[in-house]
């Protein structure tokens, strides 16, 4: 599937909600589009590590800042403009393994291949044309003919044409897509085994939701077809379906599990009696979601000595710990998950959010600056911005406060008092770097506030 939204590549600027975890929910200015973004680094890692070698072969470059996961209980994965990449939750809580995964994406990867979002960008121009002239038609028809049926005839004649023609280049796009996809994971010498599971669950789903294909207005070729395209495409790929990645995969569906997932759903997924790394992940998380602090303790002190050198579960007891109160705790966790995966932009906030509420010292508070300043530059969020702003606040660093507060401000969409704050910040500014990100915060907040004043 293809999604295309002019505003999408201005509009991915991430604003984090509540307290940073490991596990996070970024309400985003893609309220819009109807998307709630997951941001987390175990993760964003693993299908990076999934994507990367496809993108490798499309001859594409890849940057992991244009992959996210969506909160949502369908079964999809999209690209859009900019050449973003969403993958929907519930494909990640559904897929039986990472084969089946690297098969959508390779599908995804296919579209950004084909240029599928600039062409379907002009096709959808072109269908607004069409749809203009059958209105100035329809108004001509009703005029000669003082006839209202006969209007809307012309019109629903005419964009019903419109319609079935665009959906016939969106179905070809699929096909080739899934063409693509083919080929990629012959390439990377993957079996499109996955690709075929995934496409015959999709077909299970629909029947048990009572969704009857037809192929009357339907932006995809019919999944029986596609079944039969990848029956055929598996007896010239020999690959294993077995992949690495697998027990990483594992462990990224009991996280998602235990933190989105009902428990009863949660349990059934991983009974008791389950041993496992996976389970005791979505077990300790789930504890923590119900206020057993003592039990979601005991398991992910359990995994670190199982597993002493996974940076992510220092991650998730730093979480625990943050969240239970016990904040200079949590500073240790933080810090030796920060030295098994140094230059992780969410762990230095978690860090650097944790070191603020330990102390307001200025040692602390330069610390924290240093860590938030590397997490903007390569993962900006608005709480970043929210944090720097308060430790600077706490350096006596008026000018720099106020410019952060600003970005925090044009970040969640309040521009006007991103303008008040940028105009206090030149006051004060002094140093000429500081001058020169005002200056560009400003032309952008200016922008905006033409815009703001154009609509009204």
């Amino acid at each position: 599937m293809v999604a295309t939204s002019a505003r999408l590549k201005s509009a991915l600027k991430i604003i984090w909600t509540g307290c940073l975890t490991a596990l996070s929910f970024i309400s985003t200015s893609l309220a819009d589009e109807g998307l709630i973004l997951i941001s987390d680094a175990e993760t964003n890692n693993y299908l990076s590590d999934v994507v990367r070698p496809l993108y490798s072969a499309a001859g594409l470059s890849f940057s992991s800042n244009r992959l996210f996961v969506v909160s949502d209980n369908t079964l999809n994965a999209f690209v859009s403009d900019g050449n973003y990449m969403f993958v929907h939750s519930e494909t990640l809580l559904a897929a039986d393994d990472t084969n089946e995964l690297a098969g959508i994406l390779a599908h995804e990867t296919g579209h950004i291949m084909g240029g599928h979002i600039v062409r379907q960008k002009l096709k959808l121009e072109k269908m607004r044309y069409i749809m203009l002239g059958s209105m100035i038609a329809a108004g001509a028809t009703a005029i000669s003919t003082g006839r209202g049926d006969a209007a809307m005839a012309v019109i629903l004649g005419s964009q019903s044409s419109a319609i079935n023609h665009m959906l016939h280049h969106q179905i070809e796009e699929e096909r080739n897509a899934d063409e693509s996809a083919i080929k990629l994971l012959n390439k990377t010498k993957q079996s499109t085994e996955g690709l075929l599971r995934f496409m015959q669950k999709i077909k299970k789903r629909n029947q048990m939701s009572g969704i009857s294909e037809t192929d009357y207005f339907s932006n995809h070729p019919l999944t029986s077809e596609r079944i039969e395209h990848f029956i055929n495409a598996g007896k010239q790929n020999k690959y294993s379906a077995k992949s690495p990645l697998d027990a990483r995969f594992a462990l990224v569906q009991a996280k998602l599990s235990g933190y989105l997932e009902e428990s009863n759903r949660v349990w059934r997924r991983y009974p008791n009696e389950n041993a496992s790394s996976a389970a005791k992940y979505a077990h300790s998380i789930l504890y923590f979601r119900q206020g057993n602090f003592t039990k979601a303790h005991l398991l992910v002190d359990d995994l670190i000595k199982q597993h002493p050198k996974n940076p992510y579960f220092y991650e998730l007891k730093g979480q625990f710990l943050f969240e239970n109160g016990n904040v200079k705790e949590s500073i240790k966790a933080y810090e030796k998950a920060l030295s098994l995966l140094p230059e992780t932009p969410t762990i230095q906030l978690s860090l650097a959010h944790a070191l603020l509420e330990s102390s307001e010292s200025a040692p602390t508070a330069k610390r924290a600056v240093e860590l938030l300043k590397k997490a903007q530059i390569k993962q900006p969020t608005s709480q970043g911005w929210q944090l720097l702003s308060r430790a600077y606040d706490i350096l006596g660093d008026k000018a720099s406060s106020l410019y952060s507060a600003a970005e925090f401000s044009y970040d969640i969409g309040n521009i006007y008092a991103a303008d008040k704050q940028l105009k206090q910040a030149e006051k004060s500014a002094k140093d000429k770097a500081l001058k020169l990100k005002i200056s560009d915060l400003k032309t952008r907040v200016e922008e905006e506030l033409q815009e703001a004043e154009s609509v009204f």
